[in-house]
């Protein structure tokens, strides 16, 4: 009965629509509006940087402020070196919008755009539509609050290049990971019993259900190849905190190479996740995404045009 109502109530594969809106970013300086790029389309600059933000208003500047700073360092020298950054606004109530487009003034929206959503879609949505609007040959989404260190990029960019140099595909992810943190990390140490349970117990059943073979499925600091996106994000369902793990599933499944390298993480004031509630709602997830996939209720597009 339980498969008969998750296959009844599945569709095959992902909406991907978006609202006429969310097709658009503003321009603060001249106040027009102009479309976004598609993912589909050739990439026009080196790397895109996707910020998933759901009322950060006050997180935001110092992730913006330590993002670009690397970036503009960078590119100062190595002048071909080009990015963009797009801040995807997730349906929020506060002034995210506004503190963001304060960065497309100052850096120009040839260097930051912000996608604002209707309505809250989730983490996962959120980063699906701007990997969607993206223009880079490189394309890494990183969390809002500032947690990763961003100049990290550079581990991930060495191992990506390395991995495509004996890809023929041009397909490959690279997560950055904290689990070498976990052994003495106060933060982690100081969490009680019962957390502790429920953080092991998740990462029992993605290793159980899902994906083996990765330590840090949830580290909000993850680098692609725009051909691995396009493949990646087209199949993706989950649009909440579990997308990860759905996300790096079907790589494995189509066997686009996973990588992982340590990277440096602090704890930051202010989650979006409810300790207890989100975890559960996350295992429920991960149940289904294995459920769905090995029943055939969700299909994988193995081309995309």
């Amino acid at each position: 009965m339980v498969l008969v109502i998750v296959l009844m109530t599945s569709v095959p594969y992902p909406d991907l629509g978006r609202c006429k809106s969310e097709e658009y970013f503003l321009d603060p300086n001249d106040k027009k509006k102009k479309k976004f790029a598609s993912l589909l389309s050739t990439p026009e600059v080196q790397l895109s940087v996707i910020v998933p933000s759901y009322n950060e208003e006050k997180r935001l500047p110092i992730m913006m402020d330590e993002c670009l700073g690397y970036l503009e360092s960078r590119k100062a020298s190595t002048p071909e070196f080009s990015y963009e950054v797009i801040v995807v606004d997730d349906g929020s109530t506060d002034k995210t919008t506004e503190v963001a487009l304060e960065y497309s003034v100052q850096y120009g929206t040839d260097k930051v755009r912000v996608l604002t959503f209707e309505k809250n879609r989730g983490k996962g949505g959120a980063v699906r539509l701007g990997m969607f609007s993206s223009r880079g040959e490189h394309l890494l989404f990183a969390d809002a609050d500032g947690a990763s260190t961003f100049s990290d990029y550079s581990k991930l960019e060495e191992k990506l290049l390395s991995i495509c140099q004996s890809n023929k595909n041009k397909q490959a992810v690279v997560c950055g990971s904290r689990s070498h943190l976990l052994v003495d990390d106060e933060t982690v140490a100081s969490r009680s019993i019962f957390r502790k349970f429920l953080m092991h117990g998740f990462h029992f059943l993605v290793w159980f259900l899902c994906v083996r073979g990765v330590g840090d499925t949830q580290c909000g600091f993850k680098l692609l190849t725009r051909e691995a996106a396009r493949v990646l994000f087209t199949n993706l369902h989950v649009e909440r905190w579990a997308f990860d793990v759905e996300l790096l599933y079907v790589a494995q499944t189509l066997g686009i190479p996973i990588a992982e390298v340590a990277i440096n993480w602090h704890e930051i004031e202010g989650s979006k996740m409810v300790p207890v509630w989100s975890w559960l709602q996350m295992g429920r997830d991960l149940v289904l995404i294995r459920l769905r996939y090995m029943i055939g209720a969700w299909k994988l597009k193995t081309k995309v045009q």
